[in-house]
Formats: C-alpha cells, structure tokens, sequence
C-alpha cells in the first residue's frame, strides 16, 4: 500500500472523514491537496501533512460549481504537474421525510453530492486517461444501497454516486484508470455526533461488530483503494459498515 511519490487530491477535506483520508495518504508517502469550500478551513490539516513530510497545499473550491472545480483541478496541475489520486469525499446532509422535503434540500444535496463528485471526476479524467495512469475513490454510502428513512435526498445522491462510480470504471478501464467507491455505515463524525443517544443505542444495535465506525476505518479502505495492493480492482463498492448491510 505504498504511495511515496503519488499526488492526491481530497474533497471536503477539512475535517471528519476527508482529514482522516487525506492524513492516510500522506502516512502512505502521497502529497496532498486539500479541497473545501474555504482553504483556510484546511490550514490544520495541510500543517499536519507538512510535518509528515509530504507537500500540501489548500484550495478552497465549491464542487458543486463547475467553474470553481475547473479551476481548482488546474491550481493542482500547475502545481504538481499530474495528479494520480482523486478521493471525492465532500457531501452534505438535509434529512426530512419525503413530505416535508424542500426543493432546495433535495436540489442542495444532490448538487454536492453526486453533480460535485460527477465535477471533479470530469475535470481529472482527460489529464488522467492523457497520462494512463490514475485512481479515482468516490465515497458513497451504505444508505446508497439500502435506503434509509428520513435521507430520501442523501440515498438518492449516494446511489447516484455508485452508478456513477461503475459507469466511470468502465469508461476509463482502456486507460489503465481505475474507478472505486467507499460505501461507509455509521462513522462517528460530527455530523452523526448531532444524533440523540437513544437513536445512536438503537443504530450500533444492529450493527454486527458492535460499535460505530471511525474516520480511520474509512481511510484504510481508500488508501487500499488507490494502492497498487488494489491494481486488479475497479468498479467496486467496498462497504466499511461493520457488518450492517451483511
């Protein structure tokens, strides 16, 4: 799983799950470019890579605006001169059930989460399939693939994103790039932090190893992901759930 030399681009990055996987690959030997939506939001994360010993550098960028995408992406290129890692982690969350979800929290949701991550696989595909080389890593989610009460516009984006994540696969396979996705369960971030602890009891309740996940599980999974360990494999959903969707 050694990536000494890779240079790697992460969404949403600035903390949670994004920091996690960002501070991974660098542990791995990659550089990193932390994305979100302000880069002096990611000034923590690019010291800590820093004084791994790897570059970084902070961008701040809108996925769900192609323009910002663009511009970000070539910030990078002129940078580093190739990219050969994209981990599209940013995502938001505007829960409501069906009959009282806004148009704006379905259109939101569904702007950052599967238009951005479709922004940021466009705008590193030509440079990626032009150099024959490269991984992309989408995060999805369990829900994507089961459902879930209450996140009519969150599954619909994650599922968006697993379709996605085939699709690419197989477009980009003739170019020796290969395409993944990370479907994790219940990770404890500050989002699930908001969660009263009577629901968080019954949701660790059904999950088979007992406990909720953490952002370092995550990151293992990616850092596989975009490993030469992980050469054979495209097109994948690897779910990191502790068993929930067995």
């Amino acid at each position: 799983m050694e990536l000494e030399g890779k240079r790697a681009i992460v969404t949403g990055a600035a903390r949670g799950i994004g920091r996690a996987i960002a501070l991974a690959l660098a542990d791995a030997g990659a550089d990193v470019a932390v994305m979100d939506l302000k880069d002096s939001d990611c000034s923590g994360v690019v010291a800590e890579i820093k004084e791994k010993g790897r570059q970084a550098a902070a961008f701040g960028v809108n996925v769900a605006e192609p323009s910002s995408v663009v511009a970000g992406v070539n910030k990078v290129l002129d940078l580093w001169g190739a990219v050969d890692i994209v981990v599209n982690n940013a995502g938001i969350t505007r829960d409501s059930l069906l009959v009282r979800m806004s148009d704006d929290d379905w259109e939101a949701v569904l702007d950052v989460n599967l238009k951005g991550t479709f922004n940021v696989c466009r705008a590193v595909a030509r440079p990626m399939m032009k150099q024959r080389s490269g991984v992309i890593v989408n995060i999805a989610s369990i829900v994507g693939l089961m459902g879930n009460a209450g996140q009519a516009n969150y599954s619909a984006s994650k599922g968006g994103v697993v379709a996605l994540t085939k699709s690419l696969a197989r477009e980009m396979a003739p170019r020796s790039v290969r395409v993944n996705a990370v479907a994790p369960g219940f990770i404890e971030t500050a989002m699930t932090d908001k969660i009263p602890q009577e629901i968080r009891e019954k949701m660790v309740a059904g999950i088979p190893l007992g406990r909720m996940g953490v952002p370092g599980d995550v990151a293992s999974a990616v850092v596989f992901l975009a490993s030469p360990a992980a050469a054979y494999i495209t097109g994948h959903v690897l779910v990191v759930d502790g068993g929930m969707y067995i």
